[in-house]
Formats: structure tokens, sequence, C-alpha cells
């Protein structure tokens, strides 16, 4: 199993990475994941947990699992291993805006570029032979960077964060700091309105998407605005070598 899937997998079970604190002496921190061991004499399956300390591995002895799978397994691992005090939740520095873990760890993983929506929206957009730049400002005088622009059609596509952009179906307020946070997905709401505007202006068409939109569903709608725009000019401007239009996946 690639280390990233492995990773993933051990989120999963622990409930997020935020739940893999392993604390060590001197109050520092490792991450922690779990190894399951078959016995084949006796056919039980033991968890540890191991981490890495001084550039070693140490491991500990959590207990015996007896789930169906393995992702249960996993499962029941890591609660034994909160039960008993070897695993723990990350702790919130106190300055932080955060108004949980989890939420924090969703902000720290959040990233500007090459999200997985991102990538998945491009890999589509590529199969039909349609050819972009990325992460880019569609007019170089105004700073605002569009995640896929197609320059001969004049087609800017936005990918949104439901958190970050207030998505109506999935974005929920913050508890911790409430004003602050409200005051920050309307600040970025109203960048967003005056984004499109400015764009328009300048004879671009915007396509945003949500990154919970399936991603199907997300490149049938800016293959349709492309088509769109390229019936209205008459020409097909969104094909050619990914060399020549500075396309990226």
């Amino acid at each position: 199993m690639p280390r990233a899937a492995r990773s993933g997998e051990q989120d999963r079970a622990a409930g997020g990475r935020h739940r893999r604190v392993v604390v060590l002496d001197d109050d520092k921190r490792a991450t922690g994941s779990v190894a399951l061991r078959v016995y084949r004499r006796t056919r039980r399956v033991r968890a540890y947990l191991r981490w890495s300390e001084g550039g070693r591995t140490r491991e500990k002895y959590i207990g015996e699992v007896d789930a169906a799978t393995r992702a249960a397994n996993l499962l029941q691992a890591w609660a034994m291993a909160r039960a008993a005090g070897l695993a723990r939740d990350e702790v919130l520095p106190s300055d932080s805006k955060a108004s949980s873990t989890a939420v924090r760890a969703v902000m720290s993983a959040n990233r500007s570029r090459d999200t997985k929506p991102e990538r998945q929206l491009r890999s589509l957009l590529h199969r039909q032979g349609l050819r972009y730049r990325v992460d880019t400002r569609p007019i170089p005088t105004l700073r605002r960077t569009a995640d896929l622009v197609f320059p001969k059609a004049r087609v800017a596509v936005f990918v949104d964060g439901c958190y970050w952009h207030g998505c109506p179906e999935h974005y929920r307020p913050a508890v911790k700091r409430s004003r602050w946070w409200q005051d920050k997905i309307e600040g970025n709401r109203a960048r967003d309105t005056d984004t499109n505007a400015r764009l328009r202006e300048q004879g671009w068409t915007v396509v945003r998407v949500w990154e919970h939109e399936a991603p199907e569903v997300a490149a049938a709608k800016v293959i349709s605005v492309l088509e769109r725009c390229s019936a209205t000019s008459g020409s097909s401007a969104t094909t050619g070598s990914p060399k020549a239009s500075g396309a990226g996946l």
C-alpha cells in the first residue's frame, strides 16, 4: 500500500490526523499509527501503537482486536489506545482561531491550489482535449487568480472551497470567535462577487463550481460554457497542445 494510502487509512480509523497524537517525554509529540499482527497459531490479532522518536521506530502493545475487517480492527485499536491514554487529540494553541482541533486540521490542510477537486476537474477536461492555464490571473494587471483559465475563449474557472467561500449546503458557522470568522467568510464572498464583476467588465465569462460538486457535473458545466462561448465567437479556441497553451495537470 502506498505511503499516502496508509496514512489516509490511519486518519480514517483514528477520526483524523489531529487524533493521532502520541505524547513523549518532555511534552514532545509524535504522530502515531496502529500496526496489526496476526498470530498464525491462535489466529488472534494484536494491535500495536507505533511512532518515530529520535530517528527510531517505537511501539507499545495496545491489545487484541476481534473485528471482521482490517478497517474495523484499526478503528477498534485506536479507540482502545485513546481509552488507555496512549493516544490523544491535538490540543489547540491558546491563540488558535479555530473552534476545535477538527476545524484546525481542516484549516491546516487547506491548499490554495492543486486541491483534489481541482485535479479531478482538470483531468476530465484534459481527456476531452481541452487545454488551459492553471492558477493564473485572467487579467495580468488584476490581482485575482483563477484555478483554470482558457485565454482564447476568455473563460475563468474557480473551484470554491465549501468552508472558505461559505457554501450554502456545507458551511457551518464557527463557534469560537464567531464574529471574526463571520466577517472573514463574508469578506471572501464579497471578494468573489467583486472578482466576477471585474472579469465580466473586461469581457470574461466566469464559471464557479463548489468543491463538493461531482467532478463530472463540474466538467459538464465548464464544457457547456466553453461551447457557448465558441458558438458566439464562431471559433473553437479551447483546444491545442498543452505546451502551446500552458496547460497543466
